[in-house]
C-alpha cells in the first residue's frame, strides 16, 4: 500500500497494473518477501528501500532525497547507496541527496557543498578540486 500510494493519481494505471508495478519495485529492492509486513515490522533499512521504491512509482527521472542514509549502520547506508545505484542503472533515474555522512559522500559520482547559503562547483570522483 505505501508504494502504491503515489501509483493512485495515477488515473490510466488498472488495479493490476499497480499491482505488477509494485511487485516488480519490490523485487526491484529487495523485498518481494516483505510485501505484506506492516511498516512496524521493518527495519531502518527495509523502510529507507520501501522509500526508494515508493519514489520509483511514477517513473521520475530525478529523485530528491533528505539524508536518506540517515540513522543507519555504515553497512546498510552503503546498501541504500548501492540500490540507488543500481536503480540509476535500471530505470535511469538520477538520485540527488544531502547528506553529512563522509564515508558515504566517498561512494557519489558528484558532489556539491553548501556553505553559508552558497552552492560550490561539483566535484566528480577522483577530482581532487585542484587545477
Amino acid at each position: 500500500e505505501n508504494i502504491e500510494y503515489p501509483l493512485l493519481m495515477v488515473r490510466s494505471l488498472s488495479k493490476s497494473e499497480r499491482q505488477q508495478r509494485v511487485n516488480s519495485l519490490l523485487d526491484s529492492v529487495g523485498l518481494k518477501d516483505q510485501a505484506q509486513k506492516r511498516p512496524s515490522q521493518l527495519s531502518g533499512g527495509q523502510k529507507q528501500r520501501v522509500a526508494i521504491a515508493r519514489a520509483l512509482a511514477t517513473h521520475p527521472s530525478i529523485v530528491l532525497a533528505d539524508e536518506p542514509t540517515a540513522n543507519l549502520d555504515h553497512e546498510t547506508a552503503y546498501k541504500i547507496i548501492h540500490l540507488m545505484k543500481q536503480m540509476r542503472d535500471q530505470r535511469g533515474t538520477s538520485f540527488i541527496f544531502s547528506t553529512h555522512d563522509t564515508k558515504i559522500i566517498s561512494e557519489v559520482e558528484s558532489v556539491f557543498t553548501i556553505e553559508d547559503g552558497l552552492l560550490s562547483a561539483g566535484t566528480k570522483k577522483g577530482d581532487t578540486g585542484h587545477a
